[in-house]
């Protein structure tokens, strides 16, 4: 095994055991057993949906509608729940919810054979125009406390959105690894007129994996609800772009057909480690987003160095001229 394969395949453990010894030494209690247990409930949100999203980029595409997604759930949910006084009605509207937006994605996506990146970007723009229509243009209190359990209770000392999130992780990296739906998702990202000619049922695929993306946000939009007592439609703006990055920081390729899910945890890993130091340094919010922007950079620089194995050869690099052999 040469030097560039043991990289590619252990770079991201790397990257994180490295940022992990430097804010350890650098940043005051970040070690600490209770700053760890705050860490792993602060990154449950990202964590949660980029179980699926691992399998959209895998597929070769996109979705920026999962952060609208989170919060049309999250309103839908306590809609729901405040009209009828039943905690299992609103997260079945919540779930119902998440659901419909990624039927609409695969269905536009698949269906129509539209571009993923302009169906996904139309979505997070109508979706979250309907949490704001939903709303009334402001958050909603959810009344029922038995409901707060949900993002604040837990099990054996771990909350139970680090169990659901760990939960995301183990199912979908079976569905991965382990079962004929998962190859043909790797197949589709890597070759998909080959996967036709192979049998692989592409439209079939791509609206599951989008339904099921789709899901996944409406899930972590009721368990954010729970942890703030109310579903707001202006939350989770952004969140889109820490999913991808903590995805594709994880080995996931921005090109398809590579994917594995203990990349995507370190990943999501990294990415709250990051933004974990930068809260416990008091690092102002302006400054957390020229960060974060500069993480999902270097994310994509690497992907792309992952691909070629080089480089790029700038413009105005100048080479050698090649010598005619005679």
């Amino acid at each position: 095994m040469t030097l560039r394969s043991i990289l590619s395949r252990a770079g991201p453990l790397l990257l994180l055991v490295a940022l992990l010894v430097v804010l350890g030494l650098f940043v005051p209690d970040f070690l600490s057993a209770r700053n760890a247990q705050g860490l792993l409930l602060s990154v449950t949100l990202v964590g949660t949906i980029a179980a699926t999203m691992m399998l959209v980029l895998a597929m070769r595409e996109v979705d920026l509608s999962v952060g609208s997604t989170v919060a049309f759930s999250g309103v839908l949910a306590a809609v729901t729940m405040g009209a009828t006084g039943s905690v299992t009605l609103g997260v079945l509207a919540g779930l119902v919810g998440g659901l419909g937006v990624g039927l609409v994605n695969g269905a536009l996506i698949a269906g129509f054979q539209v571009n993923s990146l302009i169906v996904t970007l139309a979505t997070m723009e109508m979706v979250r125009g309907l949490a704001f229509l939903a709303s009334g243009g402001q958050s909603v209190a959810i009344p029922l406390q038995q409901f707060y359990a949900l993002g604040s209770g837990g099990m054996l000392g771990i909350g139970w959105p680090i169990w659901i999130m760990a939960a995301g992780f183990a199912v979908f990296g079976v569905v991965l690894n382990r079962t004929v739906f998962g190859r043909n998702i790797l197949a589709i990202g890597g070759n998909a007129e080959a996967a036709r000619l192979a049998g692989v049922p592409i439209t079939r695929v791509r609206i599951t994996v989008f339904a099921l993306q789709g899901l996944m946000a409406g899930l972590a939009g009721i368990i954010l609800a729970a942890r703030i007592t109310s579903g707001q439609p202006n939350t989770s703006i952004g969140l889109e772009l820490a999913v991808i990055s903590a995805c594709v920081l994880g080995g996931v390729s921005l090109s398809g057909g590579v994917a594995t899910i203990g990349g995507v945890m370190i990943g999501v890993l990294i990415m709250g480690a990051a933004q974990n130091a930068l809260n416990l340094l008091n690092v102002p919010t302006f400054y957390q987003y020229v960060v974060r922007g500069g993480i999902l950079l270097i994310a994509v620089i690497a992907d792309r160095l992952r691909q070629t194995g080089r480089l790029p050869r700038l413009p105005f690099t100048r080479t050698a001229p090649e010598r005619s052999i005679r």
